[in-house]
């Protein structure tokens, strides 16, 4: 179960690569809407999988959340180069340093045996699911051709982006107390 449970994890990585080359065609925005939309399931699953089996592994532990930022890091750049958007190419930008920071505390930490300091919390899998949430509503926006919905992805964009630097922020504070 647990090889089922990783390769589910790793779909999430091709995937996103898919969904990349996919933005870069008008006719593709559906294809690359529904392939998000698995993408999101089998996160949903690898994890409610591995908690119902009891299958939880260190690999899938550490695959999940780069799966997730992979999947998030191609699609907002796909969606910036798509749209020609700065604002999504810059708040990806900072979304991506956040993720590459929280990286580095994470590894700092389990060189200093304080893994706990940068555990997953729970409003960082709010976060992560905003961000989703976010990605789908430009997806769906360029599926309908609607200009209003990416106006509505760009204000969630930002919300998530707040969220991403307050969760850094929780992280580096832990790293760093006493």
């Amino acid at each position: 179960m647990t090889f089922f449970i990783n390769a589910l994890t790793l779909s999430r990585i091709f995937l996103a690569a898919i969904i990349f080359a996919l933005l870069t065609r008008p006719e593709g925005y559906l294809l690359a809407f529904i392939l998000f939309f698995v993408a999101g399931v089998t996160d949903y699953f690898d994890g409610y999988l591995a908690r119902k089996y009891d299958s939880t592994s260190q690999l899938g532990e550490i695959l999940d959340p780069i799966a997730d930022k992979i999947l998030i890091v191609f699609v907002l750049f796909g969606l910036s180069v798509n749209l020609t958007s700065y604002f999504i190419a810059f708040m990806a930008s900072l979304i991506i340093t956040r993720e590459i920071w929280v990286g580095a505390l994470r590894d700092f930490n389990a060189r200093q045996g304080r893994s706990g300091a940068t555990k997953v919390t729970f409003l960082a899998k709010i976060k992560t699911t905003i961000q989703l949430f976010t990605i789908t509503i430009y997806l769906l926006g360029l599926t309908l051709n609607n200009m209003l919905l990416i106006l509505f992805g760009d204000m969630f964009l930002f919300l998530s982006l707040l969220i991403t630097i307050y969760t850094g922020y929780i992280y580096t504070y832990n790293s760093f107390k006493n």
